[in-house]
């Protein structure tokens, strides 16, 4: 069985999570892509990369959680997912250059986020559930950590979706979280 994880903004697929999800999971094959800084490449990137991976299950966190709601069809998992990327004024501050958190595989080091860059997010949020079939409603679940001061979208997730839980947990991930909120529902969804 296949997992693909989608990380959050500024880091990348060689994320400390993702070694973990590995070492919890080790009857899953854990898959990350690097995602592309600007949404008008990386939607198109991931609908592919989750076509060609056929994963049984997408994770997502933050950033990562918006891109994986919008991957209908597959079951998956949104951590503190960021629906407003392009209105967090603590995160899309335009002609601001970041360094990346994590090594990623092209061996970039930081980026820009443009004045485009936020106006692409702002138009694909607009749209990032419209497509939500029957099967979407029933395999989709949000995770939402109770001392998460960044984002705060249960509501927003609620109108489209059902399966909603809060957790133990702030913003970003670490080991405790992932064993008592995201591995078990994992194992619960693949009946593992």
């Amino acid at each position: 069985m296949k997992l693909v994880y989608f990380h959050g903004f500024g880091s990348s697929g060689a994320s400390g999570t993702v070694e973990s999800l590995r070492r919890m999971l080790p009857e899953l094959e854990v898959v990350a892509p690097d995602i592309p800084v600007d949404p008008a490449q990386a939607l198109p990137y991931l609908k592919q990369f989750v076509q060609d991976e056929q994963p049984d299950i997408i994770v997502g966190t933050s950033m990562g959680a918006m891109y994986a709601q919008q991957m209908f069809g597959f079951r998956k998992i949104c951590v503190n997912p960021a629906f407003n990327m392009s209105t967090m004024s603590k995160v899309m501050k335009a002609n601001t250059r970041y360094p990346f958190q994590n090594g990623r595989k092209d061996g970039q080091k930081d980026f820009v986020i443009t004045g485009q860059i936020v106006k692409n997010f702002n138009m694909m949020e607009r749209q990032q559930f419209k497509g939500i079939t029957d099967f979407d409603r029933e395999n989709t679940w949000g995770l939402f950590g109770v001392h998460d001061t960044t984002v705060n979208t249960y509501d927003l997730f609620k109108k489209h979706y059902k399966n909603a839980r809060r957790f133990d947990g702030e913003h970003r991930l670490n080991d405790k979280s992932l064993k008592a909120a995201v591995v078990p529902l994992v194992r619960e969804i693949l009946g593992l």
